[in-house]
């Protein structure tokens, strides 16, 4: 079906010891055996994108060109864990339905595919283009994995290849590699930006427990300019998969420059997470924000609290009449990510999601919802003005409405200090519990009875939570379900809060449970691809 990359039968057995972004200092020894499927239900989401088989992790890679969306992702075509990493590519025209294509870039005797990312070149500061086709340069890290069986430090570089027909092929550059390692074990993951306001592209990329930003005239030739994070934020494992965004302030004329950084472990549930940082960039140095300042270890700044939002970055060259920050991540966690049970392909990205910066006071925060092409997919719909809570109470089950791939929508109004309980329950006893403890102003998932558990300690054996960024008397909440994954935005987007699960049979009840309260303006809209 798809090319295959034959690599040297001594690589194979420390490929298996690596991932990309890669879990360094891992809480837990990964698994890398062969799993195969504790159960004969499909698990496969219906709108989120997965490969057709195999394994996937990091999105890499993605950008906008001529009306369509590529998504290139971490992919081995040869098995459902980790392992020789290529980029598969897939592609939408609108977000939410993707096709798969096949193999865009191989691994070659410089070593294999990570994670990196993708510009259209439209003034051909590159010299690659025919004149016809902007070109379409890649950057990604080489990850030479005899370098790393023999202990070297320097056994990833970063390198570049260019694309005349839209992204379909790639030719790799005959310079690579276009930085060399300066003697960084975990140096990787470059995402490329094109800086207006300075003429220039810059690209981060992620060395150890710092972000290193880098310049350059013609996206072949690099210069160190600065480096970002030691001491800043959460530092609980190694950083990945950065990026970093200009971003206009909602309702004002002011931007700002955000850093979005992956850790793994160290987020704030345990195990993958990404954090953030908003500051000034001088075309060298990026400044945090004086609000941010004394950003702890222990903080508050996560694109998404859950468990099953990794490695995440925006899509280049969007239109300037659109203006949106598109964002999509892996949905898993490298705790576990090589142990889910699925057999045939292993791992969804998330949403695709348009993030926003806010100001309240001296604050800036990043807010997410679901992109808006998702209201295209409308089924059947649900709806109840509002609905009396006191004690357990049914708000909807399969004879209403098919909850397995939905949205569901409501609001609270005027929040007590007591707690928000709801549930999603299947045919069997699985239950995937979330809601909001307003005394304590904490959100939670609590997926400990949700279903299959046992593949990892590290699944099941805590409940997640996260803090309430609003002082509203009103809470807004919105569920987007596909199959085997919860996505929840609170508050329109200032808390998330994603993670998968694995009902044995499909969730067909919706109930709530707390003291004397009222749902309003509840909707549940089926979400019907064809």
């Amino acid at each position: 079906m798809k090319n295959r990359f034959i690599f040297l039968s001594s690589c194979l057995l420390s490929a298996m010891l690596l991932f990309s972004c890669k879990d360094n200092n891992k809480e837990s020894e990964e698994k890398t055996t062969e799993v195969t499927t504790q159960s004969d239900t499909d698990f496969r989401p219906a709108f989120h994108f997965t490969p057709e088989e195999n394994w996937m992790n990091d999105p890499n890679g993605m950008f906008f060109l001529n009306g369509t969306y590529h998504l290139f992702f971490q992919y081995y075509p040869d098995g459902n864990t980790w392992g020789p990493m290529h980029w598969g590519h897939a592609t939408s025209k609108d977000l939410i339905k993707w096709e798969e294509k096949p193999i865009a870039l191989e691994p070659d005797e410089q070593g294999y595919i990570f994670s990196g990312s993708a510009v259209v070149d439209t003034e051909n500061t590159s010299g690659f283009g025919d004149g016809k086709t902007p070109p379409v340069i890649a950057m990604f890290t080489y990850h030479d994995p005899k370098g790393e069986e023999e202990g070297r430090d320097d056994y990833q570089t970063q390198a570049i290849a260019y694309s005349l027909d839209e992204g379909k092929t790639f030719t790799k550059y005959e310079g690579n590699p276009v930085i060399e390692n300066p003697g960084i074990r975990d140096f990787r993951d470059p995402k490329i930006t094109r800086d207006e306001v300075h003429d220039q592209w810059v690209m981060v990329l992620s060395a150890n427990d710092q972000t290193m930003f880098y310049t350059s005239q013609n996206l072949k030739d690099w210069k160190l300019v600065s480096e970002f994070g030691r001491g800043i934020g959460a530092h609980g494992g190694v950083w990945e998969c950065p990026d970093f965004i200009h971003m206009k302030v909602e309702g004002s004329d002011q931007k700002k420059w955000v850093l979005i950084q992956s850790l793994n472990p160290g987020g704030f549930n345990g195990g993958s997470g990404t954090q953030y940082f908003v500051g000034e960039f001088d075309g060298k140095t990026f400044t945090l924000d004086e609000s941010m300042k004394d950003l702890s270890e222990d903080h508050n700044y996560w694109l998404d609290f859950g468990k099953d939002n990794y490695a995440g970055v925006t899509w280049t060259n969007i239109p300037e009449e659109d203006g949106r920050h598109l964002f999509m991540g892996w949905m898993s966690n490298w705790q576990y990510a090589n142990e889910v049970p699925t057999e045939t392909w292993r791992s969804a990205m998330t949403i695709a999601r348009e993030l926003k910066l806010t100001k309240t006071g001296e604050t800036y925060r990043i807010v997410s919802t679901p992109v808006a092409e998702l209201q295209k997919y409308k089924g059947q719909k649900f709806t109840k003005n509002s609905i009396a809570v006191e004690g357990k109470t049914q708000i909807a089950n399969s004879e209403d409405i098919d909850l397995s791939q939905s949205v569901i929508s409501f609001e609270i109004e005027d929040l007590k200090d007591q707690e928000y309980d709801f549930s999603l329950t299947s045919g069997g006893d699985d239950v995937l519990k979330f809601g909001y403890d307003h005394k304590a102003e904490k959100f939670y998932i609590d997926r400990s009875n949700s279903g299959l558990t046992g593949f990892n300690e590290n699944f099941g054996d805590k409940i997640s939570t996260a803090p309430r960024l609003s002082d509203d008397s009103n809470l807004e909440v919105k569920a987007v379900l596909d199959n085997m994954s919860i996505e929840l935005f609170f508050d329109n987007g200032k808390t998330v809060m994603t993670e998968i699960f694995f009902p044995e049979q499909p969730i067909n009840s919706f109930t709530a449970e707390g003291n004397d309260f009222s749902i309003k303006n509840l909707t549940i809209n089926e979400v019907k691809l064809n």
